[in-house]
């Protein structure tokens, strides 16, 4: 065998081109196979293949041997910290229980005012019932009921609840009614005074004027109360029917009442007597109305009425 020299730097020894050789990669492995060509398989071999189930695959063995994670239970107060390791970040806690939310309004009370309460409002209820059955009735046609118990009715409306059709009249009331009061009063050191006239109906108007939501007193309860008394009697002021006496009483109360309130009598002064009447003027026409009318104003004078004593802070003594 030659020994080669190649050198102070080459490798020295018989077995040098060996060692070359067994590092340096075969040249078959480099060089790529060509593919066998599978042959077709026999009609039999099919057969077999056909009965026999298909062998798994790799993943999907692997997919269904690994265990499945059950969802944890939403409604489970614990169900979170059931799988954490021991001493994990969760591990031990327990929710506290819900607390039942305050009761509010008429379930909050006890038992013993939950009773009081239903029954107010069934009296309430009950109330209201009878008041629109009523209204009901004496505002409807002539009927069986009302033929029957038409006395009952009308004390139920009148004075205070009273209704009527005016403002479907064809021809509407084109006069401006205002009524006025005056009183003679008692003073302490025992004398007598009359009081000038004042116009509760021009007190009313200055009360709704600019006011969005006025009160139903200062709108209807004087006006009504005349209307009423003037339905109930003649043009001599004698009470027509049984109600002209119930009509007095009831516009005496709420004239009394007004003088009360404006401190009429003074300090220590008494109202004795009042005199009720009322001023008529006609609206003016407008401008393309042909129509003529007098502006002068129609008084109406009531004889003086005494006050009763329960009567002297408009009945409510």
């Amino acid at each position: 065998m030659d020994v080669h020299d190649g050198g102070s730097g080459s490798p020295q020894g018989p077995n040098t081109s060996r060692e070359a050789e067994a590092e340096a990669p075969p040249a078959r492995d480099t060089v790529p196979r060509p593919r066998a060509e599978l042959s077709s398989p026999e009609p039999s071999s099919r057969a077999e293949h056909t009965d026999s189930e298909p062998a798994p695959r790799a993943e999907h063995a692997d997919s269904e041997s690994a265990p499945r994670a059950e969802p944890a239970d939403v409604d489970d107060p614990v169900g979170d910290s059931v799988g954490d390791p021991v001493g994990g970040p969760t591990a031990g806690l327990v929710s506290e229980p819900r607390r039942p939310e305050p009761r509010t309004g008429v379930a909050a009370l006890s038992p013993r005012y939950q009773v009081g309460a239903a029954l107010a409002l069934a009296v309430v209820a009950v109330a209201v019932c009878v008041h629109v059955g009523m209204v009901f009735l004496h505002v409807a046609p002539s009927n069986t009921v009302t033929k029957a118990h038409g006395k009952a009715i009308d004390d139920w409306i009148y004075p205070e609840f009273e209704q009527n059709w005016k403002l479907f009249a064809p021809n509407p009331l084109q006069q401006n009614i205002a009524v006025q009061v005056r009183a003679q009063v008692r003073t302490v050191d025992g004398g007598s005074r009359t009081t000038g006239w004042y116009d509760l109906s021009a007190q009313d108007g200055r009360a709704i004027d600019g006011n969005l939501l006025p009160s139903h007193t200062q709108q209807n309860e004087l006006r009504r109360a005349w209307d009423f008394f003037t339905a109930t009697h003649d043009n001599d002021n004698r009470p027509v029917g049984l109600r002209g006496a119930l009509s007095e009483t009831y516009l005496r109360r709420i004239v009394v009442l007004r003088l009360e309130r404006g401190d009429v009598a003074g300090d220590g002064g008494v109202v004795e007597r009042i005199q009720v009447r009322s001023q008529t003027t006609n609206v003016t026409p407008p401008k393309w109305s042909t129509e003529k009318v007098s502006m002068s104003p129609v008084y109406r004078e009531l004889s003086w009425w005494s006050v009763p004593d329960g009567e002297t802070e408009g009945g409510t003594r």
